[in-house]
């Protein structure tokens, strides 16, 4: 069920697929939204469907009808709603995303649709565990450079690797921005290969 139209398959079977995902959320086939996601912290606000999504890894909309999704392998899909305001979000939050702020970015984006932090709810969706997302040192570096609290986010592996927690990287930014409720499937990508 591949819906990336800048994948290697064949473009009609892509187009299939995302009419699929379209008629199972009730929008016409050009409704349903993606990006050029390029493991970046932007942010794009949408009113109309467009044809070629723009280069980003997170969008806002406050208008009904439109679906928002976003694609992704190990990475954490992040899906946002804050139903009093009726604004939707969806991000690609890879660990660079992440790091970068693309999660809060969403954040400042759907507040600037009328979206209050203390009504919102984020989803991470299947993504990477950390009992699989093994690192090296210089990964584990980079991350503690930002602060010792970072540290937190690993584990030690086997011969002086590391295990990285990228959901609970994901659901710690989510936290200190104020998101009123956020939580993980728990589905990891990588354990369970037959379904992801």
């Amino acid at each position: 069920l591949n819906c990336g139209p800048g994948s290697t398959d064949q473009s009609e079977i892509v187009a299939i697929n995302r009419s699929r995902v379209a008629d199972a959320l009730g929008v016409a086939a050009d409704h349903l939204l993606t990006l050029q996601q390029v493991h970046s912290a932007q942010v794009v606000t949408l009113t109309a469907p467009f044809s070629l999504g723009p280069e980003a890894d997170a969008m806002v909309t406050a208008t009904p009808g439109l679906a928002l999704g976003v694609l992704t392998a190990d990475c954490q899909p992040v899906l946002f709603s804050d139903p009093k305001a009726r604004v939707i979000g969806a991000a690609h939050a890879g660990w660079r995303g992440v790091a970068n702020g693309v999660l809060e970015a969403t954040v400042d984006a759907m507040e600037q649709l009328g979206a209050t932090r203390a009504d919102m709810v984020a989803v991470i969706g299947p993504t990477i565990s950390q009992r699989a997302y093994e690192v090296g040192p210089e990964f584990y570096d980079h991350f503690v450079d930002g602060g010792l609290s970072n540290a937190r986010f690993f584990i030690n592996g086997a011969n002086g690797r590391y295990l990285f927690d990228l959901p609970g990287f994901g659901l710690q930014k989510l936290r200190d921005a104020g998101v009123g409720t956020i939580s993980w499937t728990g589905h990891c990508t990588y354990s369970d290969a037959q379904r992801f």
